[in-house]
């Protein structure tokens, strides 16, 4: 008989069913990307939570958090505001991937590529070595934020 510490998982799909939790706003931006591991390939069973502040930079109990499940290509999607600066820093989603082989999720923040001036006076940003991949990329849509668990071009992470 098998034993739940020896059954395969994890089983993120499961606590998204029936939960639309990826569109925060109807017609906002698009935040978009893939969960990929150390060489590069999709992670398809991740999952992506954001929290964010709102576009006055305030964080509020009634918006800026959100799910959204990875599909077979790592995919995930989120349909929101742009928030604005909370405390100097500069517009930033908080980003948290759980994903297989992780004992816990990883942390990390996307920043906007047309806050270059915001971005350069950031604290956060400036403690990181290189903040290459805390910038998303824009694209027709809105932005585009690949989440990289390690290998070459692995995304910053937090202590959480």
């Amino acid at each position: 008989m098998t034993t739940p510490s020896q059954t395969v998982g994890p089983y993120f799909s499961i606590g998204l069913l029936g939960r639309n939790a990826s569109e925060l706003v109807p017609g906002g931006i698009r935040i978009a990307g893939r969960v990929l591991d150390g060489a590069g390939e999709p992670v398809p069973d991740a999952m992506v939570e954001i929290w964010q502040a709102d576009e006055d930079g305030r964080y509020r109990p009634d918006f800026g958090w959100g799910r959204s499940g990875c599909d077979h290509d790592g995919r995930f999607s989120f349909v929101t505001r742009k928030p604005g600066r909370v405390a100097g820093q500069s517009p930033h989603v908080m980003v948290m991937a759980f994903a297989r082989g992780l004992l816990k999720p990883v942390l990390t923040r996307m920043y906007f590529p047309d806050e270059e001036r915001a971005n350069a006076e950031d604290p956060v940003l400036a403690a990181v070595g290189d903040p290459s991949t805390l910038i998303a990329r824009a694209s027709d849509e809105g932005f585009e934020f690949d989440i990289r668990l390690q290998g070459e071009d692995e995304t910053v992470f937090f202590a959480v």
